[in-house]
Order: structure tokens, then C-alpha cells, then sequence
């Protein structure tokens, strides 16, 4: 029969290392949480001096930007009205003044047929003479 004593060391030692393996671990996790919370802190140290800022800069830009991009869609619209007005009026204008030449050309062409048929009434009459 195996000694106990002879036995009992080797579960000491293993008792002792697994003890140890539970302080190290323990130690780990401790370490572990403490790293992670002063990262945390310099994220929030550094967003609160260097990301806030430009974050409100970049607010403030893109503000800007809208009030600029609704004053152009205001002028846009402005100018897109005008644009229109002025080629209606365009176009009644030719309209108008294509009529009114419409008929001065056609008293003219009146008048020339006129005289071209008194002319040839004229050559007409001198040739039966």
C-alpha cells in the first residue's frame, strides 16, 4: 500500500499551483479592468478636448452650408421665374412683331402687285395701240 504522506505533497503542490493559477487569473482580470478604465478615460479626455471642438466647428460649417444651399435654391427658383417671364414676353413679342410684319409685308407685296399690274396694263394697252 502506497504511502499517504508520499501521496499528500504532490496534491500540496498541486493545490499551491492552482491556488496560484486562481491569483494570477484574478490578477489578469484585475490589471485587465484597470487598463481598459484609464483607456476609457484618455478616450474621454481626448474627445472632450479634441473631437468636441471639431464637432461643433463641423456643426457650425455644415450650418453654414444650408443656410447657403436654401438661399441658393431660394435664387434659383427666383432666377427659374425670371428666366421664364422674360421668354414669354419673348416669345409674345415675336409673336407681335411677326404679325406686324406680316401685314406690312403683305401691303407691301399689295402695293407691288399693284403697280405691276398698272405696269402691265400700261405695256398691255401700248401694245394693242
Amino acid at each position: 500500500m502506497p504511502d499517504l504522506q508520499s501521496l499528500s505533497i504532490p496534491l500540496w503542490i498541486m493545490a499551491v499551483v492552482s491556488v496560484l493559477q486562481a491569483l494570477l487569473l484574478i490578477g489578469i482580470g484585475v490589471a485587465g479592468y484597470l487598463a481598459y478604465s484609464r483607456v476609457m478615460t484618455l478616450i474621454n479626455e481626448l474627445e472632450a478636448r479634441q473631437i468636441a471642438p471639431l464637432r461643433e466647428k463641423v456643426d457650425a460649417i455644415l450650418m453654414d452650408v444650408k443656410s447657403v444651399t436654401a438661399r441658393v435654391s431660394q435664387q434659383t427658383e427666383r432666377v427659374d421665374h425670371a428666366i421664364s417671364g422674360t421668354i414669354d414676353r419673348v416669345d409674345t413679342t415675336a409673336a407681335r412683331v411677326r404679325a406686324g410684319m406680316h401685314d406690312r409685308v403683305n401691303q407691301a407685296a399689295g402695293v407691288v402687285r399693284g403697280v405691276r399690274a398698272v405696269i402691265m396694263s400700261l405695256l398691255h394697252k401700248e401694245s394693242h395701240a
